[in-house]
C-alpha cells in the first residue's frame, strides 16, 4: 500500500473529528430545524465569511481536484479554461444573486423555483425549473463520489480487494454524511466546509512545494513532456488556435451556468445580508488562484515518476492529485491531503442533495399538495436528501464511472435552460411563462440533439459542436436559441393581448 499505517491512522481520525464538527452544526446558531429555511438555508444567518467558506465548498468540490488536472495531464492547456470560467463567474454572481437573494429574503423563498413562480405568475414554469435543476445536480453529486472514489484507490492502491473495500469505504461515509445532514443541515455542511478549504488549500501548498523543492518542478515537468508526448508537446505550453473558439465558449457558457446550479443558488440565500453576501462573493477569487495551482498538478506529475507510473498503469487521470500527494508528502501529511480531497467530495455532495431535496419538497410536492405543513415539507426534504445520495451512489456503483462523466457533459446544457427565467426574470418584466416554456423546450431539445449528433449517437465524450467558426460549446448554441424563442413569442403574445404578468413588483427588484 502507497499510504502507511501512520497515515491511514491519520485519514481515520481526522475524519472522525469532520464527522463530529458536522453533526454538532445542529447547536451552531441555533434555530428551529423543523422549519425548512432554518434546515434548508442555516436561517439564512450566514456571515460574509461564513458564506464565503460555504460557496467556495461549491466550486471547488472533489471532481475539480480531480478532473481539472486530468484534463491538463492528458491534453495540457485546454484544461485552463476553468481558470477564466472562475474568474468571470463571480461578476455574473455579483450582478444577480444579491438581486435574488433581497427578493427571496422579502418573500421568504427557498428556491430559485418559488421566485420564478410568483415572478411569472406560473406554477407549470416553477416546475419544470425544479424539476431541470434536481435533474442537472444528480450526476454532479455522483461525480464527487468520482473524487473520493480516486483517494480510496490511491490508499488501496496494490490490494487485492480494492473494489470491495473501496466500496464499503464510500458506503459508511455516505451513512455518516446522511447522517449529519439530517440531523443539522446546511449549519453542518458550513462548519465541514471550513474543514475541507482549510485543508485543501494545506494540499495545495504543500504539494507544489515537495515538487518545486525535490523534483526540478516545472523544468523538470516540461523536459519529460518533450520526450514523452514529442507531437503534443506544444499544446502544454500554448493553445492551439483550432481549439480557441471551443475554449472561449466553454468558460463562458461554464460561467453562465454555475450560478443556475440549486445548490449555488442555496448556498447564495443563506447569507444573512445582502452586504455579506456581496463581500462573500467579492472574496470568492481567491479560489480562482487554488483552481489554477491545481490545474497544474497536471503538469508538474511529469516531474514525478512514481506518481506518473501509478497514473500511468492504471490508465485513470483521476488519480494524478492522489498519487502526487502520496509519492511526494510523508505519510502523516499525506493521510491529512487525501482527507482534504475526500471530504471535499462529501460536503459538496451534501449542499447539492439538501438544495435539490428543498426543490422537490418545495417545488414538486407542495405544489400539488398546498395544505402540508412546514414540519412535514421540512421532513419530506430532509430524508429526499438522503434518498438523492444514495441514488447517486448507487448509480456508481451500477454503472461504469464514464456513464456519470458523460451525463455530468450534459448537465450544464441542461441546466443554462433555465437562464431566461431565472436570471432574465431579475431584471425584465416583459417575458411571458408561455414563451419561457417553448423557449426552455426549444434549448433542450436542441442541446440534447446536437450532444448527440456531435457524438455521433453513440458514447458522450465531447459537449461542442462543429460550426465554420471551429467547435463551439453546445451550451452557448441552445441558450442562444432558448433566449431568442422567448423574447420572440413574449412579444408575439403581448401583441396578441395574452400576456400574463407576474405577481412581484419591479419596485421589489431594486437593488
Amino acid at each position: 500500500m502507497l499510504l502507511d499505517i501512520i497515515g491511514i491512522a491519520v485519514f481515520v481520525i481526522l475524519f472522525i473529528a469532520f464527522a463530529v464538527v458536522s453533526y454538532e452544526g445542529s447547536r451552531f446558531r441555533r434555530g428551529n430545524l423543523r422549519k425548512l429555511s432554518e434546515w434548508g438555508l442555516a436561517g439564512r444567518r450566514l456571515g460574509p465569511y461564513l458564506a464565503w467558506f460555504l460557496l467556495g465548498a461549491d466550486v471547488f468540490t472533489a471532481y475539480t481536484f480531480v478532473a481539472v488536472p486530468s484534463l491538463a495531464f492528458a491534453s495540457g492547456s485546454t484544461a485552463f479554461f476553468a481558470v477564466p470560467y472562475v474568474a468571470i463567474v463571480f461578476a455574473i454572481a455579483m450582478l444577480t444573486m444579491p438581486k435574488l437573494w433581497g427578493i427571496s429574503r422579502k418573500r421568504g423563498y427557498v428556491t430559485a423555483s418559488d421566485f420564478v413562480r410568483d415572478r411569472f405568475n406560473s406554477r407549470a414554469l416553477s416546475v419544470i425549473v425544479a424539476i431541470t435543476g434536481v435533474v442537472a445536480v444528480l450526476p454532479y453529486i455522483a461525480l464527487q463520489i468520482a473524487g473520493m472514489q480516486s483517494v480510496l484507490t490511491i490508499m488501496l492502491y496494490g490490494t487485492s480487494d480494492i473494489t470491495v473495500v473501496s466500496e464499503g469505504a464510500l458506503v459508511i461515509a455516505f451513512v455518516v454524511l446522511a447522517a449529519t445532514t439530517f440531523t443539522s443541515g446546511l449549519r453542518g455542511v458550513t462548519l465541514g466546509a471550513i474543514f475541507k478549504d482549510t485543508l485543501i488549500f494545506l494540499t495545495v501548498i504543500v504539494v507544489i512545494l515537495a515538487v518545486l523543492l525535490s523534483y526540478g518542478g516545472f523544468s523538470s515537468a516540461f523536459t519529460n513532456i518533450a520526450s514523452a508526448k514529442a507531437a503534443l508537446a506544444s499544446n502544454y505550453t500554448h493553445l492551439p488556435a483550432a481549439s480557441v473558439p471551443g475554449f472561449v465558449s466553454l468558460f463562458f457558457g461554464s460561467a453562465l451556468a454555475l450560478y443556475l446550479y440549486p445548490h449555488i443558488i442555496n448556498g447564495s440565500l443563506s447569507a444573512n445580508s445582502k452586504k455579506s453576501l456581496r463581500r462573500s462573493l467579492s472574496l470568492l477569487p481567491i479560489y480562482s488562484i487554488g483552481l489554477a495551482l491545481l490545474a497544474l498538478f497536471g503538469i508538474l506529475i511529469y516531474a514525478v515518476p512514481g506518481a506518473l507510473s501509478i497514473v500511468k498503469s492504471t490508465g485513470n487521470g483521476l488519480l494524478t492529485v492522489p498519487a502526487l500527494v502520496v509519492t511526494t508528502l510523508p505519510g502523516w501529511l499525506a493521510g491529512i491531503c487525501l482527507l482534504g480531497i475526500f471530504i471535499g467530495g462529501m460536503v459538496p455532495a451534501a449542499l447539492m442533495a439538501i438544495a435539490g431535496a428543498n426543490l422537490i419538497s418545495r417545488n414538486i410536492i407542495r405544489e400539488f399538495k398546498p395544505k402540508i405543513s412546514a414540519d412535514t415539507e421540512t421532513r419530506i426534504a430532509k430524508w429526499t436528501s438522503a434518498a438523492l445520495k444514495f441514488i447517486a451512489l448507487g448509480f456508481v456503483f451500477v454503472a461504469p464511472l464514464t456513464y456519470a462523466i458523460q451525463l455530468q457533459l450534459l448537465g450544464g446544457i441542461i441546466i443554462l435552460q433555465i437562464l431566461p427565467a431565472v436570471f432574465l426574470g431579475l431584471f425584465t418584466k416583459r417575458l411571458d411563462w408561455k414563451a419561457l416554456i417553448m423557449g426552455w423546450t426549444s434549448g433542450m431539445a436542441s442541446g440534447i440533439y446536437l450532444v448527440l449528433l456531435a457524438n455521433h449517437f453513440g458514447a458522450l465524450v465531447t459537449s461542442n459542436t462543429s460550426t465554420p467558426y471551429g467547435l463551439i460549446y453546445i451550451g452557448v448554441v441552445s441558450v442562444a436559441l432558448n433566449i431568442i424563442v422567448s423574447v420572440v413569442f413574449s412579444l408575439a403574445f403581448k401583441w396578441a393581448g395574452i400576456f400574463r404578468k407576474g405577481l412581484i413588483r419591479e419596485s421589489e427588484l431594486a437593488s
